[in-house]
């Protein structure tokens, strides 16, 4: 499987129509008000690094990272179209980032994701990379339509970052 993964400006219709479809699925699979994805605007700004993924000049997927401001990042934006799903896309997109993240030398990486039976696969995936559960972070609120997850890239008593809610 020949696949890039490279920077995404979020300007191709493609990316666009991927983002767009990212939402639906959110808001087909939680509540409105336990959606916590980010519009296209919100993933162009600064803070945030979004990557495209392709195959053959086909766009199958994307991912983001969030740089928290206090030395850890929140993980953004996964998705992979649903007819590609099962082919390890996703973990290839997570892998990146992860690199990106200990590139960018990282305490730690965060994540919401839903706690519903849609978003199973992808609590598979974070868990088989050592995410572990953990309480609400950053502006995040306790939600029952919520899992919160993080990973430390650096053990937290090296760490500086004060973490709240855990």
């Amino acid at each position: 499987m020949a696949i890039d993964i490279r920077p995404d400006d979020l300007t191709s219709p493609e990316m666009a129509e991927l983002i767009s479809i990212h939402a639906q699925t959110m808001l087909a699979s939680s509540p409105a008000e336990s959606c916590h994805f980010l519009p296209i605007d919100g993933l162009r700004q600064p803070s945030v690094t979004v990557w495209s993924m392709w195959e053959d000049g086909a766009l199958t997927g994307c991912g983001a990272l969030k740089d928290l401001g206090d030395g850890s990042g929140e993980i953004k934006s996964m998705h992979t179209r649903s007819h590609l799903r099962g082919r390890g896309l996703g973990r290839l997109m997570l892998e990146h980032i992860l690199s990106e993240a200990r590139a960018r030398a990282y305490s730690a990486l965060w994540l919401e994701t839903g706690s519903m039976d849609a978003f199973i696969p992808a609590r598979r995936l974070y868990e088989a990379h050592g995410f572990e559960l953990c309480g609400p972070f950053g502006d995040y609120s306790e939600d029952p339509n919520s899992v919160f997850m993080r990973l430390w890239l650096r053990h937290p008593a090296s760490s500086s970052v004060h973490l709240t809610g855990i």
